[in-house]
């Protein structure tokens, strides 16, 4: 059972539903010891060859092995401006294929339909798609071009969508789902007779190992059309958390910040637009946060000519802010918020109208009034009048359907899980959880927060999963 179908979890089903990837015979890899490798067992696939000793020595934008190794399969020289073709070919060999459920809140895609249609994606568009079906292609049949190599959050989606009908996965997606515990459960206590009324409705879905003493029970319900509740449960001998981050935004934690006029999603602010609650004579709006949501904020509130003021604790040259690291060229749009935070000070008016930036400053509190208190680096404070606050600093995942919370499974066992500071901790080879055997996961939860590295977890656990299931060819 896999928890969340966004890119991991459809990318996941893929590699289950028996599509299984070779080496291209002929096909040349600019990497020359990668080349060797490869040629050293053409007609073994990559699921089945040593995951590690492929991807030993592989170097790029992420900390996973196995990720650096799918996506150099995928894309060998896209880092360097390269157009190389894929040297993986795909076979589907049914006999290989794995039973599974894709539970998902959304249709297939996740996270993706949340996001408002018309924002440009952070990654190259070609870096969005998903094995053996390019993203470019895709686009070509809807006769539309990228804008500069970038796509709208509308158009990955719909994608998503259309890889899961394309590929004939969507027998195993279960959309609408709400998940609200996953817990071990003893194999015994499940009664011989609940386990023959599953096997009837299921085929064989639930055929168990029976060497397992313990298997997972996953509960939720269904969101009827009606809008309804339907409970489930189902019994897994292995789950996969690829439930990502986008559920629960980061909160300052300060005073009156669950005022009615303190948000912190975009959506109030394309909101209160539409409804006309704010406009060109409002007091400025707060943007708390120096990420590219926030520069999002930014570049929409500009465009509504509305006022604002940023508040952001980094200094504006600090190597680790996300603008110092995005080329120009092809974030112009990006660059140009970065530069009115560096010219448009409160300490020295800019250019441009409308605009204070507030550097290494953070919020102390939120008032009734809708006057907001702020500290600068040196201890000095300021009061502003605001007309709406979003603060936009990041998001959690949500994992209140584990016991603590998902807790005991992250790096660091006594803080929350997070997907950059506190991933959950995986072999990184395998994708299964140190403390857990059994549950795995992916994308942003394992500190893989790129759709083009999801894709290695993918390969990492249908690996696991197809040994454990004795899929494995001899």
């Amino acid at each position: 059972v896999f928890l969340g179908n966004g890119p991991s979890g459809i990318c996941l089903s893929y590699l289950l539903s028996g599509y299984i990837p070779y080496f291209k015979r002929d096909s040349l890899h600019p990497h020359p010891i990668l080349q060797r490798k490869l040629e050293e067992a053409p007609d073994v696939s990559i699921l089945d060859q040593d995951l590690e000793y492929l991807s030993e020595g592989l170097e790029g934008r992420s900390h996973s092995p196995v990720a650096l190794l799918f996506d150099t399969l995928q894309r060998p020289d896209t880092d360097f401006g390269g157009t190389a073709e894929s040297v993986l070919t795909w076979w589907h060999e049914t006999n290989r294929a794995a039973p599974h459920l894709v539970l998902g809140r959304n249709a297939p895609g996740g996270a993706w339909h949340s996001i408002e249609g018309s924002m440009i994606t952070l990654s190259r568009g070609e870096w969005m798609g998903l094995p053996d079906l390019p993203f470019k292609d895709w686009l070509k049949q809807k006769r539309r071009g990228l804008r500069n190599n970038r796509a709208t959050a509308e158009d990955i989606a719909q994608y998503y969508q259309h890889y899961v009908m394309k590929k004939g996965l969507q027998k195993n997606f279960r959309c609408g789902t709400v998940v609200t515990s996953v817990r071990k459960v003893s194999a015994e206590s499940i009664s011989n007779h609940t386990q023959k009324d599953l096997q009837e409705n299921s085929d064989s879905l639930w055929n168990f190992n029976e060497k397992r003493k313990e298997i997972f029970q996953v509960d939720g319900f269904f969101k009827t059309v009606k809008g309804d509740k339907e409970p489930f449960f189902v019994y897994a001998e292995n789950v996969v958390l690829a439930t990502g981050t986008y559920d629960s935004p980061t909160w300052l934690g300060v005073k009156g910040e669950n005022l009615s006029y303190v948000h912190h999603q975009l959506s109030a602010l394309e909101e209160a637009v539409k409804n006309s609650s704010i406009g060109i004579m409002s007091d400025p709006v707060l943007i708390v946060g120096a990420g590219l949501t926030a520069a999002d904020a930014i570049l929409f509130a500009h465009h509504c000519n509305i006022p604002v003021i940023h508040v952001f604790r980094r200094r504006v040259s600090d190597p680790g802010l996300i603008f110092n690291q995005l080329p120009k060229m092809m974030y112009p749009e990006y660059h140009k918020v970065h530069q009115m935070m560096k010219e448009q000070s409160a300490a020295c008016a800019g250019p441009y109208d409308c605009y204070i930036s507030l550097p290494e400053h953070h919020v102390l509190s939120f008032g009734k009034d809708k006057k907001c208190l702020f500290q600068d680096k040196n201890g000095y404070q300021k009061v502003y009048k605001i007309s709406m606050a979003l603060v936009l600093t990041g998001s959690n995942p949500n994992l209140s359907f584990l016991p603590n919370n998902g807790i005991d499974l992250a790096i660091d066992s006594d803080q929350p899980v997070n997907p950059k500071r506190n991933p959950i901790d995986v072999d990184p080879f395998t994708y299964e959880c140190t403390q857990e055997k059994g549950l795995y996961a992916l994308g942003p939860l394992a500190g893989d927060n790129f759709v083009r590295f999801v894709q290695g977890g993918a390969l990492a656990v249908a690996s696991s999963l197809l040994k454990k299931a004795n899929k494995n060819p001899p």
